[in-house]
């Protein structure tokens, strides 16, 4: 929601200084880098910061599991937020040493109209985000809600970035920031991300984890298809499928029926005329609170699993997918 903004604002910037402002630009003799290199630090900064939330949101999701509330939770993966931050907090570093390089050369471009306008746009993204953090926070507490602790730590993620990113700004504005401050707050800031990526790792586990287990959230997503499919079968045929070939030439969608990770087919056996078990090789448990860090607390038990082969027992309700002609039992 944050890029969003910006990204809206940064247009109206543009479209604003390009219509009223070209006179102004000329006679400080603003040029196109100047412009560019200012624009991509905001937005250098406004993708790692988001990305910085993200991943930290995400990490807390998975250490204090929520409880209440909708929502969409996503998959838990760190992967883009870590890529992110290690691309765009060095080029938005870069950018800034590049300005500040230009400044000392030529000290009257730090009055141009773009980077004043950048400046306390900025400022306002950040301080809005800090009075909405309060706002929440009261919100909350008038409306008698159950406070949790990975609330709470949301809560301070987003007012500690807010308040960095606005302190940083305020300073430069009031001419105060200097070559040792900004080392600083670049250093500072650097520990903190190295900090966060390593957290994260050590809760959400290595790339080959996050791998492992996108491999397992795949065979999840084959078997519900599967499931599925299975009981159309059965609401048109009043019967099990013997096997997959079977439900194959019943079914017109495309069911896979192979484990993406080993090429194995998954097993399909019928227990009863009403039960069947569907398994699969699974790479890592999935417990109760990582289900619900990924999928939000609604989704129920029905596909928790061990690692290893696990098998999970299915049964039709007949009172729901009757045979052909007769009439369910009340």
């Amino acid at each position: 929601m944050v890029i969003i903004v910006v990204f809206l604002v940064l247009i109206g910037i543009v479209v604003f200084i390009i219509n009223n402002n070209v006179k102004n630009i000329m006679e400080t003799k603003t040029t196109a880098k100047d412009f560019f290199i200012n624009l991509g630090a905001i937005v250098a900064l406004g993708f790692f910061v988001a990305n910085l939330i993200g991943l930290l949101f995400t990490i807390i999701n998975r250490a204090y599991p929520p409880t209440l509330g909708y929502g969409y939770y996503g998959s838990g993966s760190i992967s883009f937020p870590v890529a992110a931050l290690i691309i765009f907090f060095p080029v938005y570093v870069l950018l800034m040493w590049l300005l500040e390089r230009g400044y000392r050369i030529e000290p009257e471009k730090r009055n141009v109209g773009i980077r004043k306008w950048l400046t306390y746009i900025t400022l306002f993204v950040s301080g809005f985000a800090l009075a909405g953090d309060l706002v929440t926070i009261l919100y909350y507490f008038i409306d008698g809600r159950d406070i949790t602790t990975g609330f709470i730590l949301k809560i301070l993620v987003v007012l500690m970035v807010s308040l960095s990113i606005f302190f940083y700004y305020i300073y430069d504005v009031m001419g105060k920031s200097n070559a040792k401050f900004r080392r600083i707050w670049t250093i500072v800031s650097a520990i903190i991300i190295l900090l966060c990526i390593v957290w994260g790792f050590s809760v959400l586990g290595s790339p080959r984890t996050q791998q492992l287990l996108k491999y397992d959230e795949q065979k999840i997503n084959d078997l519900q298809n599967i499931q599925n499919a299975v009981q159309n079968f059965y609401s048109l045929k009043g019967t099990l499928p013997k096997d997959f070939v079977e439900l194959s030439t019943q079914e017109n969608h495309f069911i896979n029926t192979e484990d993406p990770q080993n090429k194995k087919p998954y097993e399909y056996e019928t227990t009863s005329n009403t039960t069947y078990n569907l398994c699969a090789e699974f790479n890592k448990e999935l417990t109760k609170d990582a289900y619900v860090a990924s999928f939000g607390p609604y989704g129920g038990n029905t596909w928790l699993h061990g690692a290893g082969r696990y098998c999970f027992a299915e049964t039709i309700n007949p009172n729901i997918y009757s045979k052909p002609g007769i009439v369910p039992i009340p």
